[in-house]
């Protein structure tokens, strides 16, 4: 009988045989269900409790599912009520002689730390940035790789993050304290990050690319641009800020861009359904520009609501069978420096992340068994959650099996093993952690490796 520690390395292998062989990756997922199912039974768990198990992840996540959808129909409604093509055509204006990369780096930074949500930033700002920089002729990789890193700033730091609140639980902190605690990370992450994107940028300039002046042109000729079609980022961008929840505020977004489009793009109900539901296509004088100007709607998340159900049915079945906390336990054991409690605290994170597919147990899980260890070495839950923050929650998006990869995919066109290489902010914070904790926690005469 297979040991759960090799369990979970023989479900890894199937979603990483999925990515591998090309194949939809929720055949992966149901690969990996269908073995765990067996091992659980085989060890006594009865056929009952474990459907019940797979039932009870699909009801947990019901409100993610609809969020999923609702992300899908967003980002068809920016396209057909004219704000990203407005955004657009502005942006090619004002962003003339802008190191373009490090732009759209800290204005991602911001609005997703205002809005909270990495992929709805993405969906939403991020699609228009994602516009621009096209537009100008950088490469689609490059471009993903900058907005992914500035939209999972908003998982980071932001207070309206259902991650960081969950963190906040987990180890019994307040956010002025995470803060605190975080910030000492964060802005060498940002200060090396904008670095790297300044540098990426200085080979993109608005006066190098010819095209610009004949998108602009197809844009005038085929959308009614105005600075009045702005109140839907806006709207959607205040609803966040106070905290709105999700469920709210994207329905809120696609009405209005539903009436927007009907008032100014000169649409019909008709055609709105239809872009919500099968997408959004451009139909300017431009093919170039037609080809950025691309939504799937709601069915082009299909695949990833299928992806995020497996992911979850298979992380119930990993808790049913109690295969995580063995894990843990190793990584305890035999842990008395400071410095080396850290370094396991982050690689833990980063498992758990890379495991379950999903950044919710490598928060819980390192969090709440964790924190007996930190207080027996003088070590505060402000570190505990700045550890596994700026590790296994920052580099969730550059697992191409992981949940938040599954949507960024439908919304940005590309996988994560495309952009992955360019997302520099999650591979600078884990480095800057690692950095900055041994100075402020190794021994004196001692030094261990992780």
């Amino acid at each position: 009988m297979l040991n759960p520690i090799a369990t979970m390395i023989v479900c890894l292998i199937f979603i990483l045989g999925s990515i591998i062989m090309s194949i939809p990756l929720y055949y992966g997922f149901v690969a990996g269900i269908l073995f765990t199912g067996t091992v659980l039974y085989k060890k006594g768990h009865s056929f009952k409790d474990i459907i019940k198990s797979l039932v009870l992840s699909v009801k947990d996540i019901r409100n993610l599912l609809i969020i999923i959808l609702l992300i899908g129909a967003t980002t068809s409604i920016w396209l057909s009520s004219g704000v990203v093509p407005t955004i657009m055509y502005y942006g090619f204006s004002y962003m003339e002689g802008v190191n373009f990369l490090l732009a759209a780096f800290l204005i991602m930074c911001t609005v997703s730390v205002f809005m909270g949500t990495a992929v709805g930033t993405l969906s939403t700002v991020g699609l228009s940035l994602w516009g621009i920089g096209l537009g100008m002729g950088i490469p689609r990789n490059l471009m993903v790789g900058v907005l992914v890193s500035g939209a999972f700033m908003a998982d980071k730091i932001s207070p309206l993050s259902g991650l960081l609140n969950l963190m906040l639980t987990t180890v019994n902190i307040k956010y002025k304290d995470a803060l605190k605690s975080m910030i000492i990370t964060l802005i060498p992450t940002l200060l090396v990050t904008s670095i790297i994107y300044f540098i990426l940028g200085q080979d993109y300039t608005m006066e190098n690319v010819e095209n610009i002046t004949l998108f602009k042109k197809a844009i005038g000729e085929s959308f009614n641009t105005s600075p009045i079609l702005i109140v839907l980022p806006a709207t959607v961008l205040l609803l966040s800020v106070r905290g709105v929840n999700p469920l709210i505020t994207f329905p809120v977004g696609v009405v209005l861009g539903s009436i927007l489009t009907l008032a100014f793009q000169q649409g019909n109900i008709l055609s709105i359904i239809k872009s919500l539901v099968f997408g959004y296509r451009g139909n300017t004088t431009s093919a170039e520009l037609n080809n950025l100007l691309v939504s799937g709607g709601m069915v082009s998340m299909i695949e990833a609501i299928l992806i995020v159900v497996g992911a979850f049915a298979l992380i119930r079945l990993f808790e049913e069978g109690n295969m995580l906390i063995p894990l843990i336990d190793k990584f305890v054991q035999g842990i008395n420096r400071r410095i080396t409690l850290i370094g396991r605290t982050g690689l833990l994170s980063i498992l758990m992340t890379a495991a379950t597919c999903d950044q919710t147990a490598g928060i819980i899980l390192p969090g709440t068994i964790l924190q007996e260890k930190y207080k027996e070495l003088k070590l505060s839950n402000s570190v505990l959650a700045r550890t596994i923050f700026d590790t296994g929650v920052t580099i969730a998006p550059l697992m191409p099996w992981n949940v938040n990869s599954f949507l960024i995919k439908p919304i940005m066109g590309i996988s994560a093993m495309h952009y992955a290489p360019y997302a520099a902010l999650c591979y600078v914070c884990p480095i800057i952690t690692i950095i900055i904790s041994y100075l402020q926690y190794r021994d004196k005469n001692i030094r261990e490796s992780f």
